[in-house]
């Protein structure tokens, strides 16, 4: 306790669906003629670290340019925002580059932390709490993309989003515009949303921003398998797939993939999967805006 005041989270809400939902979703984007992965499949406890190294690469430009602007702008982001807000944060991952924000409102009196990860959750919520304990924590385990709710009574004050790290284009236009809708209905009249966009720009940038020289965004694709061999007893060897990613000019997104190196099968559950040499298993987009 600090000053007598709490120094935990609030409450810990899990929404995530059950196994067999995940199992189902698998399953379905395996037995696609085009194979795919969801990238949510990405955060494991593991997989969540090395998406925090990636963030401080060299190459990885993304971050400390939102980092940069958050800092720039805090001073006239609060003011838009107004005293006392409920913060709601989308994907919040570690909680860090929303505490410059927190750190310029006047009295923020709730952050509630949505990542779909709950170890990682937990941690990184339970050390906001402690560094900010007159303000309210809670988190909440879930699958943003997918409806959760809030807990009650909290939405009385003013809402505002916080949708950073340029996911949003993560998600196809249509399925982004149902998920704005979505935040809009969370933050409700009269509620804000702060989020970050990741501008089309050199198509050197972009491939070197998903191709780092360290090779840690290609462990962090790769994690991917050894995450769904150990909650899914799939049978993927990581020695049989390499890392792919390259833009696409004409959708606008940085693609991943995971590309087989071999013709070969892998089990997951009661299903057999067969893979032909360079078959690919689309794992993620990254849309790029233009104003």
């Amino acid at each position: 306790m600090v000053g007598g005041m709490k120094s935990s989270i609030v409450s810990f809400r899990d929404y995530l669906p059950k196994k067999d939902a995940f199992t189902t979703e698998l399953i379905f984007g395996l037995s696609q003629a085009d194979k795919s992965i969801p990238c949510k499949y990405f955060y494991d406890e593991r997989g969540s670290e090395l998406f925090d190294q990636i963030c401080n690469l060299p190459e990885y430009y993304l971050t400390r340019t939102e980092e940069f602007l958050l800092q720039e702008k805090a001073a006239e982001i609060a003011e838009l925002l107004g005293p006392e807000v409920l913060i709601i944060e989308y994907g919040c991952g570690s909680i860090q580059k929303v505490r410059v924000i927190i750190d310029s409102l006047r009295n923020p009196v709730g952050y509630i932390a949505v990542d779909i990860s709950p170890e990682h959750l937990r941690i990184a919520a339970e050390k906001l709490a402690q560094d900010y304990p007159s303000m309210e924590v809670h988190a909440i385990c879930a699958d943003f993309s997918n409806s959760f709710k809030l807990p009650r009574g909290l939405t009385r004050q003013r809402c505002v989003g916080f949708f950073l790290g340029s996911t949003i284009g993560n998600f196809g236009y249509k399925h982004a515009a149902k998920l704005l809708s979505q935040i809009a209905a969370h933050v409700g009249p009269g509620g804000g949303l702060v989020i970050g966009v990741d501008l089309k720009k050199d198509e050197s940038v972009l491939f070197d921003a998903y191709n780092d020289a360290s090779g840690i965004t290609a462990e962090f694709n790769l994690n991917l398998l050894s995450h769904i061999n150990s909650q899914f007893g799939a049978t993927f060897d990581l020695n049989d797939f390499e890392h792919e990613a390259r833009y696409n000019c004409v959708e606008g997104r940085i693609e991943m993939y995971l590309v087989s190196r071999r013709a070969h099968s892998v089990r997951v559950g009661e299903n057999l999967f067969y893979f032909a040499e360079n078959e690919k298993i689309h794992t993620e987009n990254s849309y790029k805006y233009d104003i």
